[in-house]
């Protein structure tokens, strides 16, 4: 690696790994992706996963590139963009010996992330022991302490429960009815009106439950499981779905916030 900045490490590339992605880079680091082979991220929008199967995502004014080596990482950075690895084991952070690691794959439990990646250990979301997992966790349920900074113990359970949102909650996400391969009747961006057909899994039509925008639509063609959450519709009329959300800048600045205070307790 020539170059000389710092370089921190984002576990997952979905919309709200996205709001971390975007404040660390913004203020000069250099950031790379590991990202598993198959994303599943709906707001594909703002999802800098996407470069896994384009080669190539732009969220706002922030373009990533998918490498396949790390040496390819420089050239990436160079450019001024954020670099994508398909890597979800997390080899490279070895190699790299980063800055920091912060796990924003929002899987409810921890895959594998551990304090001693490196100096500076972040998580999102539940499933992580801040003090032991990891050095810091950030808490990503929806009202007074989202984006509150834990350095001991854990954030909040999953609930299962999706955040409310203009006053809806469980019927603004949708799940797969069964398993099968999605072909999409509808986009994202959207308006859609309650009952209106959105996507087949194999030959099960799929309805909106509710009225709005179709702000998060998984991937067309992908291999779905039961119950796996596909879909979501946001009521809020004047929502701009091209831009990444308020839970994840959010999300990313309390990351960037905890990067510094760690840093500055390990000096």
């Amino acid at each position: 690696m020539k170059n000389k900045k710092e370089i921190i490490i984002v576990r997952g590339g979905g919309d709200l790994a996205t709001g971390v992605v975007q404040k660390f880079h913004r203020v000069g680091f250099n950031v790379l992706i590991l990202e598993i082979n198959t994303p599943t991220a709906i707001r594909r929008s703002v999802a800098f996963s996407e470069a896994v199967y384009d080669g190539y995502s732009k969220v706002e004014d922030i373009e990533c590139c998918k490498i396949e080596t790390l040496e390819e990482a420089d050239q990436c950075w160079r450019k001024g963009s954020v670099a994508l690895l398909v890597d979800p084991d997390g080899d490279s952070i070895k190699n790299l010996k980063p800055a920091a690691v912060i796990d924003a794959i929002i899987a409810k439990r921890n895959t594998g992330m551990t304090r001693d990646m490196a100096n500076i250990t972040i998580a999102l979301g539940p499933g992580f022991n801040a003090g032991k997992d990891v050095h810091a966790v950030i808490e990503t349920q929806r009202g007074h302490d989202l984006g509150r900074l834990i350095l001991d113990g854990f954030a909040g359970p999953d609930t299962g429960i999706p955040g409310e949102i203009a006053g809806e909650s469980i019927r603004r996400v949708i799940y797969a009815p069964q398993d099968g391969v999605i072909s999409h009747i509808k986009k994202i961006g959207d308006i859609v009106e309650k009952g209106e057909a959105l996507f087949t899994v194999d030959n099960i039509e799929v309805h909106a439950p509710i009225g709005g925008l179709l702000r998060g639509l998984i991937r067309e063609k992908i291999k779905v499981g039961k119950g796996m959450k596909i879909a979501d519709i946001d009521s809020r009329p004047d929502v701009d779905w091209h831009t990444i959300s308020d839970k994840a800048r959010c999300l990313g600045g309390a990351a960037l916030e905890a990067y510094y205070i760690l840093k500055g307790s390990t000096l």
